[in-house]
This record gives C-alpha cells, sequence and structure tokens, in this order.
C-alpha cells in the first residue's frame, strides 16, 4: 500500500508531462524533416528569410537580396505563414 502514492505519481507525471514533450519532440523533428528549399521559416534567433540551400544538419537562408545566412537546422523554430 505504501507504493500506490509513489506508482500514482508517476502516472500523474507522465501524463503530464513527459508524454507531451515527448510528441512536441516527434512533431519538430517532423517538420525540421520536411524542409525544403523555398520555404519561408523563421529562426529561433529571430531572422526570417527563404530557405536556398539544405544539408542534413545546415540550412541556408536568404535573409535579404543576396544576403545568406547558414544555421544549424535545429535552429529553425517555424515556418513563415503569409
Amino acid at each position: 500500500m505504501g507504493l500506490l502514492p509513489l506508482v500514482l505519481l508517476f502516472v500523474v507525471f507522465y501524463f503530464l508531462l513527459i508524454r507531451p514533450q515527448q510528441k512536441r519532440a516527434k512533431q519538430q523533428k517532423q517538420f525540421l524533416e520536411s524542409l525544403k528549399k523555398g520555404d519561408e521559416v523563421i529562426t529561433t534567433g529571430g531572422l526570417y528569410g527563404k530557405i536556398t540551400g539544405i544539408t542534413d544538419d545546415t540550412v541556408t537562408i536568404e535573409v535579404a537580396e543576396k544576403v545568406r545566412v547558414r544555421v544549424a537546422k535545429s535552429a529553425v523554430a517555424q515556418q513563415q505563414h503569409a
């Protein structure tokens, strides 16, 4: 009986903290894998730009005409909505 509150606490932590965090990580991974040239994105640093090149772990973003910045793929936060 003394173990029951500990088990219940773990179940609550799982459903309130661990599971949602895993779900967000999975969605972010799928988002990063779906990036392609021409997508307009926002980085975690606040740069807005269009993807001009992409590799396994880096993304080249054009932030102004003929101004390109290379960032880590994981630094892309979201797609820019028009």
